[in-house]
């Protein structure tokens, strides 16, 4: 074999060489370039974030707590969002009891019970009831608590009660208010200010405790001040998440 053969047949084979070299290298470089994961499995990840997410949310349960019997409602004024207009107490003094409910749009505890709270109240408003719903708030933690969100829920479930907005959140605080949802059932006599009835839950059902929704403890407390009766059972503090207070 010549010289120049020999050489040719080398750099034939330097090459071939370097050819499976390469591809046998670029597999693992692959491998390689993968994010290593981290101390731990991937599963314990969203497990954890799963149980930090469920704490929060036993965080934010809350029960009313602080007003008596008897106690009188507070003046306020605040606007309703979807037609503009400011409400009073005084709007409501031709009736003979008043339900006012903290509520406000993000709370699980109120998503729960909104469409039975709309339809209990809306058939108790047809007998004399007065209702309003209040969202206090703060919208710099929950924005969708604002003014137009307010509005489009009120449109989307056709409430029968305005639903306003306690921007400043003076009336959550007059009202010593605390969660979401709450209710406070006020009765008048005659000329007398609205004093408190009924300061309570809507029913036994919360949003996991597969106890159905039925309105019981609130609509019997209803029925009592406008038939001019005392209350029979025992009160049960609302349950609800915190009302968020300005930073």
């Amino acid at each position: 074999m010549s010289l120049a053969a020999a050489a040719a047949g080398a750099r034939a084979s330097l090459r071939s060489s370097s050819s499976a070299a390469a591809a046998s290298s670029s597999r693992p470089l692959i491998a390689l370039s993968r994010p290593r994961r981290p101390h731990g499995s991937l599963a314990v990840a969203p497990a954890a974030a799963r149980r930090r997410r469920r704490l929060r949310v036993r965080a934010a349960r809350t029960e009313s707590t602080g007003a008596a019997v008897g106690f009188r409602a507070p003046q306020f004024e605040l606007p309703e969002p979807l037609t503009g207009k400011l409400w009073t107490l005084d709007d409501f003094e031709g009736n003979p009891a008043l339900l006012v409910m903290f509520v406000c749009n993000h709370c699980p505890f109120v998503k729960h019970l909104k469409k039975d709270t709309a339809k209990l109240t809306s058939f108790y408003m047809e007998k004399g009831l007065a209702a309003v719903a209040i969202s206090s708030n703060s919208i710099v933690t929950h924005p969708q608590d604002g003014p137009e969100y307010i509005a489009e829920e009120a449109k989307l479930f056709k409430y029968a009660f305005p639903y306003l907005y306690d921007e400043s959140q003076e009336v959550a605080k007059a009202f010593g208010a605390v969660c979401t949802p709450e209710f406070y059932l006020f009765k008048k006599d005659g000329r007398r200010p609205f004093e408190l009835f009924y300061h309570g839950q809507f029913d036994d059902s919360r949003p996991s405790n597969n106890v159905p929704v039925t309105g019981r403890d609130l609509s019997r407390a209803i029925d009592c001040a406008l038939s001019g009766q005392k209350l029979s059972f025992v009160q049960k503090p609302s349950v609800g998440c915190s009302i968020k207070w300005h930073p």
